[in-house]
């Protein structure tokens, strides 16, 4: 494989975003703190090089299917698919070998009328690639907008019905530093996906008087150690909330009190994997150091997780003829 290769795009006003053709990793995102200082607000390895080794999905599109699926199968149309499992029995963002391991074709487009800046990342997944049936004609967007926004827009077609959930699995650290654990997040979601012992949804249940209701901000290190099972048995926070409203609305808000930096988070999608990097353990080296527990978090947009064996769940199914579009806006805000 030859190393990868890395684009910026720059906004003009303060942000700044660096991604590679590797699994379309995003390797650094500059914001500006309350003072104007710049800092990389996402986690990166210590060299483009190391992406091409295992790491935990580090700014990667995750796909063909995002988060995980049970038993490594799934029955559609009447026909059974057998996946390859990578986290025990289930598989876990597409396979071993899913699209955050795979070069993109990457295209940066002439700068917009409104000053935007745009990285076009191409993918064709073929007919059993992972055994996911059907070849799958994959575009996301990077756009940094002069709002301060980082916008990723998602297409797909497909030449046979299959499956389709796609995300971006950044770990963000506001602070540009340090751990997550005073960071004060917001998530408007009534309900989340509780989990069993391999982290596949068991059933929808209600946040209230649990330590999973992000209604009003909370610092995410407040309740981590509260002795709530789905706490223990996920060492933390790595869940799927179930978002309130539908269309492009801001469903998350995460704060930095220390620099001043927040972000917003709006989508289209229906759920948000909200992952307190539980399993950072020190052993990738990261640009400042070691990557350990708490380092970094991740807001992953997507629909929800094993939704292929779960018919009350939003679809995932991609039919001939139909175009999956999804839409997630990153926007950094002074606090």
């Amino acid at each position: 494989m030859s190393a990868p290769r890395a684009f910026t795009l720059d906004n003009g006003a303060g942000l700044s975003l660096t991604a590679l053709d590797l699994g379309g990793c995003v390797t650094s995102l500059k914001v500006p703190d309350r003072q104007g200082r710049l800092a990389d607000v996402v986690l990166g390895l210590s060299a483009p090089a190391d992406y091409a080794r295992p790491h935990p999905h580090l700014g990667a599109i995750v796909g063909r299917y995002a988060n995980r699926i049970a038993g490594a199968s799934f029955t559609l149309d009447g026909r059974a698919h057998r996946l390859p499992a990578n986290n025990g029995a289930n598989t876990l963002h597409g396979g071993p070998a899913g699209f955050a391991r795979r070069t993109w074709d990457v295209e940066p487009l002439p700068r917009a009328a409104d000053g935007s800046v745009t990285l076009l990342l191409r993918l064709a997944s073929e007919d059993g690639d992972q055994g996911f049936p059907g070849r799958l004609d994959v575009e996301v967007r990077y756009t940094l907008t002069p709002r301060m926004e980082w916008r990723i827009a998602y297409r797909a077609r497909c030449d046979r019905p299959t499956v389709v959930n796609l995300s971006q699995h950044a770990y963000f650290n506001l602070a540009g530093g340090g751990d997550i654990l005073g960071h004060r997040l917001a998530i408007a979601a009534r309900s989340y996906c509780a989990v069993d012992e391999a982290l596949i949804p068991t059933q929808v249940a209600p946040v209230a008087g649990t330590p999973f209701d992000f209604r009003a901000p909370a610092a995410i290190g407040a309740r981590l150690g509260e002795p709530h099972p789905q706490l223990l048995r996920a060492r933390g926070y790595d869940h799927n909330w179930v978002l309130d409203g539908q269309g492009l609305r801001v469903v998350a808000r995460l704060e930095d009190p220390a620099s001043g930096r927040a972000m917003e988070v709006a989508t289209t999608e229906p759920g948000l994997q909200f992952y307190s990097g539980n399993f950072l353990d020190g052993s990738l080296a990261g640009r400042d150091g070691p990557l350990v527990r708490h380092a970094g978090l991740c807001l992953e947009t997507q629909h929800f997780p094993d939704s292929p064996h779960r018919p009350d769940f939003p679809s995932t199914v991609l039919r001939p003829g139909e175009t999956f579009a999804s839409t997630t806006v990153y926007r950094f805000i002074p606090s």
